[in-house]
């Protein structure tokens, strides 16, 4: 302990000594107001435009990062402002047959060119907001920050309009204030870079330079300076939403209808409490047109994370992410907690909902003129009823989840130089006996001067309420990393404890606690092209952990390679990975150590110029584990073809078999039961896409997975955590066979700014065996031939913008 102490204290010294750097001057551009404001149709023959700065001479972020951008191949931004909006007039010069628009559904690039603008309102270096829009009139904005940095789902209701001709294509953009937030200063200097993409020639410019060496996006900005008398407008508007939904599944059971019907409606709201912070509500949504989770079947010890598909607990989320102590699908879509105590002897389950309906949630947040962000999400989900009946055929009904109440609470402070401290707080609150949780965490990221050092942590403490069950518990966590973040050489040290007692999982994702893990990372990574390629980068990173009681030893690994981008835009990556003889206290179910035997694993990673009409690449993993010669593989392969601007195909195919594989299997009384056994894993998946104009299109999605396992062998896992021959009577049940189908297919329109028509059609199929059904074949056709749960939605959504139903009272 006192070598670790000396050590850190050296290391922060050192960290505070290194001589500050100068810092890039960076561009600067005058904002002008118009009395008149240009008509948005992408032609920029506007009078208004006449005599507006232009930002030009944009620098290469890739391939060539630090190259001007030549005179044939320039861009040239204009920007205007009023009291109602920013307009920005852009010129991006290139042969008319060069410029690719391929049309795609909105917040996606797909293959096109593109033109952004990126606002650093409060001028923190932290945070910003991106609008962009394709050569084809595609829509694209993202919010950034430290934390969750580029934040597609963040949206913004905006006009843009564009227009390709011989010189190469123009585009026009209205940003009203509504989309912003931005302090009430008569005279303000905003941080400001415009970003062009020519995908054909896989070139990406930025008008104020952004060095891939320098960490950080938004304080690599330019200065939008002189923006006065602007006054942010009542941000208000309503987002209501009907939506029916009309469901069939072959229960085949008296009383069980097959066919369901529902109608819902709802509505989304978002009120600017004030220049700076935004209320955003949802009451009785509806997210049945999300895409459907990739469920697999799961052989570990670990809850399965998913993804996050519902647009409103993905959208503008930054604040609330803070800490990884949020996983939204805990609200409504995967509850830690479900009660089926009640489930007496001989009854079994007829209806277990997995999904609580949410009854409503809330958002509120934002940034002062200082520099202090605020967060507070509120969330409610109904009570839950499980269905039972016994062997008589009673059935009844129980509740297995109350009405819990969600909360976060977030403080972030920005500081100079790309840092910030925070204080979050998430609690979950359940009606009647059952336990409440509460987490709370304090997290400061300080960066040196030239943005090129940095230290950082974060301190946790978790409160569960066991009462009347247990006593409560309190656990605490931290974590800790210093290094360097900028520059051809990068390097960093991490350190995570937790003890015995630290759970967030009521709120976030959590596998387990009780650790003291370290872990050092080195890069090395050259931007500067070669004679063959465009970059190299390097990694390398050793990690350690133990148990912090009592102690133990837990595992060792060593992991690094290459990442090598070639002249052609391909792209390839060569990863090694070694893991020592281990101690799992977690495989076997029941506290018992697992002896984990060392194991070696390469890969290769080839990636294609994804410019291309049609391109393919893929993956190939092999990993050797040094116990009964056990071998896991995985091959990966996918291929995507633009058939034409409108029309697009992506396949993706994915193998991993495994060859005498070991882990636990079943519990025999107190006994950790293992097993030595084969395992075949298939996933592919199939996508296209048909866009009718950049405002209407269709998407397909069809995953089939199958996964079994095929055991050879038993044993018993042994007081010294070794495995010994298991002599007990024959096992029944313990083989597995899972497949999961599923069809997403969507059609979107957006019939205004803000509003839309969806239409989803859904086909979800199951099974899971305790026995196997061998190939692929016949897996595939018993899936699709067994009872599959078909949906279709109608969805509309309105967006009502209070201020422009003002204006048109007023007109009328």
């Amino acid at each position: 302990m006192k070598l670790q102490l000396t050590s850190l204290i050296i290391i922060c010294c050192t960290f505070a000594c290194f001589a500050q750097n100068a810092q890039p001057i960076k561009k600067k551009l005058q904002a002008k107001r118009t009395a008149v404001s240009p008509k948005i149709d992408g032609l920029l023959n506007d009078a208004v435009w006449e005599g507006a700065p232009i930002a030009t001479d944009f620098v290469e972020n890739r391939p060539v990062p630090g190259r001007i951008e030549s005179k044939e191949k320039r861009t040239e931004v204009k920007i205007l402002y009023d009291d109602y909006a920013i307009y920005v007039a852009a010129r991006m010069y290139d042969k008319r047959d060069s410029v690719v628009h391929e049309l795609v559904s909105r917040d996606n690039i797909g293959n096109a060119d593109f033109i952004g603008v990126v606002f650093d309102t409060f001028l923190d270096g932290v945070n910003g907001n991106g609008f962009y829009v394709t050569a084809a009139g595609v829509q694209f904005d993202a919010k950034y920050s430290l934390i969750g940095d580029e934040d597609s789902n963040w949206n913004a209701v905006w006009e843009s309009e564009v227009n390709i001709d011989e010189n190469g294509w123009t585009a026009e953009f209205k940003i009203p204030y509504s989309a912003l937030r931005f302090s009430s200063k008569d005279l303000q200097n905003w941080g400001l870079n415009f970003v062009r993409k020519r995908t054909g020639a896989n070139v990406q410019t930025f008008w104020n330079f952004v060095d891939p060496r320098v960490s950080g996006f938004i304080n690599q900005e330019g200065v939008l300076e002189g923006l006065q008398g602007i006054k942010a407008p009542l941000r208000l508007s309503f987002s209501p939403y009907i939506s029916t939904l009309v469901s069939h599944y072959p229960y085949n059971v008296p009383g069980v209808k097959n066919t369901q019907t529902t109608f819902n409606g709802g509505m989304d709201v978002k009120y600017g409490i004030n220049k700076s912070f935004t209320l955003d509500m949802t009451l009785i949504p509806d997210f049945g047109q999300v895409q459907s989770d990739n469920r697999i079947l799961n052989l570990t010890p670990f809850e399965v994370k998913f993804n996050e598909n519902r647009q409103f607990f993905t959208e503008g989320t930054e604040l609330f992410n803070k800490g990884d102590l949020f996983y939204s699908k805990r609200i409504g879509s995967i509850p830690s907690y479900v009660d089926l105590s009640d489930l007496k002897a001989g009854e079994k389950i007829v209806k277990n909902p997995q999904e609580a309906k949410i009854i409503n949630a809330t958002k509120i947040s934002g940034r002062t003129a200082g520099g202090l962000g605020l967060g507070i999400f509120n969330a409610v989900t109904n009570s839950m009823y499980t269905e039972v009946e016994d062997a008589q055929g009673n059935k009844r009904s129980f509740r297995s989840q109350p009405l819990t109440n969600y909360n976060i609470f977030v403080l972030d402070q920005s500081l100079k130089n790309n840092s910030s401290v925070s204080v979050i707080n998430t609690n979950v609150l359940r009606q009647g006996n059952a336990y409440d949780a509460n987490v709370s965490a304090f997290l400061f990221n300080i960066s040196n001067k030239d943005n090129k050092y940095f230290v950082s942590g974060a301190g946790k403490m978790s409160y569960v309420t066991q009462a009347p069950v247990t006593a409560d518990r309190t656990g605490y966590s931290y974590n800790f990393s210093l290094g360097k973040k900028s520059g051809t050489v990068t390097y960093d040290y991490q350190q995570e404890f937790s003890d015995t007692r630290f759970d967030p999982s009521d709120m976030g994702f959590y596998t387990n606690n009780n650790f003291f893990d370290q872990k050092i990372t080195a890069h090395y990574d050259t931007y500067k092209p070669h004679s063959w390629y465009n970059k190299w980068l390097n990694y390398s990173r050793i990690s350690y952990s133990r148990r912090f009681k009592p102690g133990d030893y837990q595992n060792l690994s060593i992991e690094g390679g290459p990442y090598i981008e070639f002249k052609n835009f391909w792209s390839a990556e060569l990863n090694f990975y070694y893991a020592a003889t281990g101690n799992d206290f977690y495989e076997a179910r029941n506290g018992q150590v697992y002896k984990t035997p060392s194991q070696f694993k390469y890969s290769v990673f080839i990636n294609p110029n994804r410019a291309k009409a049609y391109n393919f690449g893929g993956n190939v993993q092999i990993t050797r584990v040094n116990l009964f010669k056990g071998e896991n593989y995985n091959f990966y392969f996918f291929q995507n073809l633009r058939v034409n601007d409108k029309l697009a195909f992506g396949l993706d195919l994915n193998y991993a078999p495994s060859y005498n594989a070991v882990n636990w299997v079943a519990a025999q009384g107190a006994q950790a039961i293992f097993s030595r056994y084969n395992r075949n894993t298939v996933e592919n998946s199939m996508d296209a896409k048909y866009s009718f104009s950049n405002k209407m299109g269709i998407n397909l999605r069809v995953r089939h997975y199958w996964s079994d396992r095929r055991n050879k062998e038993f044993f018993v896992l042994n007081s010294a955590g070794r495995l010994d021959a298991y002599t007990g009577p024959a096992l029944q049940n313990v083989d597995r066979n899972y497949n999961v189908f599923n069809i997403d297919l969507v059609y979107q329109w957006v019939f205004a700014p803000g509003s839309e028509l969806s239409v989803t059609y859904k086909d979800a199929a199951e099974s899971n065996e305790m026995f196997y059904t061998a190939r692929y074949g016949r897996n595939f056709d018993k899936v699709l031939s067994g009872p599959q749960n078909n949906s279709l939605s109608v969805k509309v959504l309105y967006y009502i913008d209070y201020l422009n139903l003002i204006k048109k009272k007023k007109h009328n």
